[in-house]
């Protein structure tokens, strides 16, 4: 069995990207949630935290997903939502309403990025960030926080958010620093640093440069920490299911590990 910690619903318009043309790079984006249970049945994925599509510059769109993701959860027991929030002074309303919906049925986890504006240590997006996380710890969900190298989404900006909220809310630093510099600041110390100071910090390894998963593994192992905070994740439609299946297979090697990373560490969080 496979429990999948991110993925997305949604299909966003065509946008021109980095000045180019307008395109549909995610290509197997799903519309609707007969099209992503198909996808469920045929990957033979067991459990899955859905999150609304993001990465257009129009907030509207991804906060626009937010009923169709709990609405997906309501209808198959399988599916878990997450919603989409924002910290930006411009959202304020847009991730009021959101909140709003943290009660409802199958909602587990609160969904936060940088990449389309905000930023971690921003004095203007303190009040929304504070209410996002208070708003986590009332319903006990997860919030989950893109991270990539680089701007806002650099884990030295997203740290800043562990060191202040992790204590009482539960972290998923979605990518583990999502490329070279984060992947070496995390594993080499920073996200077990995190683990012995007690706070809840969780991720994933999609995105993840090849080396990694094998090296987190073994600093697992070799520390003896680290076991039930790490999540296999698709990333889907932006990743490819089948490719981290089959990297993260290979990494944790069958054992106790995989079983925490493939199924427990999600039923312990979102079930």
């Amino acid at each position: 069995m496979v429990f999948d910690a991110h993925r997305h619903l949604g299909v966003l318009p065509a946008h021109p990207f980095y000045g180019g043309p307008p395109v549909h790079p995610d290509t197997t984006a799903r519309a609707t949630i007969k099209q992503l249970v198909a996808d469920l049945d045929a990957e033979g994925t067991e459990r899955a935290l859905v999150i609304p599509n993001y990465g257009v510059p129009d907030p509207d769109i991804a906060f626009g997903f937010n009923e169709l993701v709990i609405e997906a959860a309501q209808t198959d027991d399988r599916i878990r939502a997450g919603l989409w929030v924002s910290a930006r002074p411009e959202d304020t309303e847009r991730t009021a309403r959101a909140l709003s919906l943290a009660g409802e049925e199958g909602v587990r986890a609160l969904k936060l990025s940088f990449l389309l504006g905000g930023r971690p240590t921003d004095p203007a997006c303190r009040p929304l960030l504070d209410e996002i996380f208070a708003t986590a710890a009332r319903h006990r969900l997860v919030v989950h926080i893109h991270t990539s190298p680089g701007a806002a989404s650099d884990i030295d900006e997203v740290g800043h958010l562990v060191d202040r909220y992790a204590d009482q809310v539960r972290v998923h630093l979605v990518h583990f620093g999502g490329g070279m510099s984060g992947h070496i600041k995390l594993a080499g110390a920073r996200f077990f640093d995190w683990i012995t100071a007690g706070k809840h910090v969780y991720t994933d390894l999609s995105w993840a440069i090849g080396f990694l998963p094998y090296w987190l593994a073994q600093e697992i192992e070799h520390r003896g920490i680290g076991h039930d905070r790490v999540l296999f994740a698709s990333d889907q439609p932006w990743g490819d299911f089948a490719g981290e299946l089959a990297r993260m297979t290979a990494a944790t090697g069958g054992g106790d590990l995989a079983g925490l990373v493939f199924r427990d560490t999600f039923a312990a969080l979102y079930d």
